[in-house]
């Protein structure tokens, strides 16, 4: 499977993140499983003409194109001249390119949360006009389109997250090499529901915490992020705490809350990163699928009955209380 990695506007951070992919032979990895990177501007060393051939190859037929990989948002600025991001060497702008591209590829993959809903750089009163691939935020359209449908008959594939983590990004591709991922694999965003339908909640390690509403008060604090420090774990679609990030880590895991990066517009919620708003005490962001009133219930019920060692922990930044030692067998 060929593919062609473009970089638009963003940081290179989903790039980045990719070249920390847990595996000894990243490009052995890929390999095994029929995925041929045609070019990426970190991984490849060709650059110049002979990346201008390629692209051109791929317009005029010569070269397949299997799948259009687009990190960064598309900037749009000024005035919808896409001037503000020209490819070098080409006197077209890279809106110009991908829209090309686009039409010539297989599959269509907007790689993190900028590429898909125009994320960090669309915030603000975004001045380059930025936006995703096929989505503006939570408003379908973007660069593409709403009617936009690659070669293979799929809307853009939006493997979100900021960064979007490498397994996202390879079992992807590994699926669409294998020719197995269809529309049924897409949620209702488009994005891989082997990822998606999962919550960054699931496998958290400070579930017990939430499970007591045993709240964290400061950074430092081991309870749960979700009632003070702003944590949307319990509503945000990833398996972040399921896939550790290098076999370790997690937003949560490091003590630092969920900020829904796999959501559309997550850049702007509102209010500070690490802060919860609340009404009358009550969090606005209420665990999904999860009614006001039953969350009110099971809280004021959780709070009566938590043991004193997770209350004590939820505020240390080490175990103050050890788990009783106490016989398991039953009689």
């Amino acid at each position: 499977m060929n593919v062609l990695w473009l970089q638009s506007g963003g940081c290179g951070g989903c790039s980045m993140s990719l070249l920390c992919a847990d595996t000894t032979d990243f490009q052995g990895h890929l390999r095994d499983a029929g995925i041929h990177v045609l070019w990426h501007p970190s991984l490849s060393l060709a650059s110049g003409e002979d990346v201008l051939a390629l692209l051109q190859s791929i317009l005029d037929g010569a070269t397949r194109l299997d799948a259009l990989c687009v990190e960064g948002s598309l900037l749009r600025g000024p005035n919808g001249t896409g001037r503000f991001h020209m490819l070098a060497g080409t006197g077209q702008s890279m809106i110009h390119w991908v829209r090309e591209l686009a039409a010539k590829a297989k599959h269509v993959l907007a790689i993190g949360s900028c590429a898909a809903w125009g994320g960090v750089t669309a915030g603000g009163d975004n001045p380059t006009d930025a936006c995703g691939l096929q989505y503006e935020d939570d408003r379908i359209g973007g660069l593409l389109g709403a009617d936009f449908r690659s070669g293979s008959g799929l809307p853009v594939i939006n493997v979100a997250g900021c960064p979007t983590h490498p397994s996202w990004v390879i079992d992807t591709l590994m699926a669409l090499a294998a020719d197995a991922f269809g529309v049924d694999d897409l949620d209702p965003l488009a994005r891989p529901r082997f990822y998606a339908d999962q919550l960054v909640h699931h496998g958290c390690t400070r579930n017990e915490y939430y499970e007591f509403k045993a709240s964290a008060e400061k950074p430092s604090d081991l309870g749960c992020m979700m009632e003070h420090m702003g944590c949307k774990g319990t509503q945000v679609h990833a398996d972040c705490n399921i896939r550790p990030w290098n076999g370790e880590g997690s937003c949560t895991r490091g003590g630092y809350a969920c900020i829904a990066c796999t959501e559309p517009g997550f850049q702007e919620p509102g209010h500070p990163f690490h802060q919860t708003p609340k009404i009358a005490g009550i969090p606005v962001g209420l665990p999904t699928d999860m009614p006001k009133a039953w969350f009110v219930a099971l809280a004021s019920l959780s709070k009566s009955a938590t043991p004193k060692r997770v209350k004590h922990n939820a505020v240390a930044d080490h175990l103050v209380v050890k788990p009783a030692v106490r016989k398991t067998r039953l009689k």
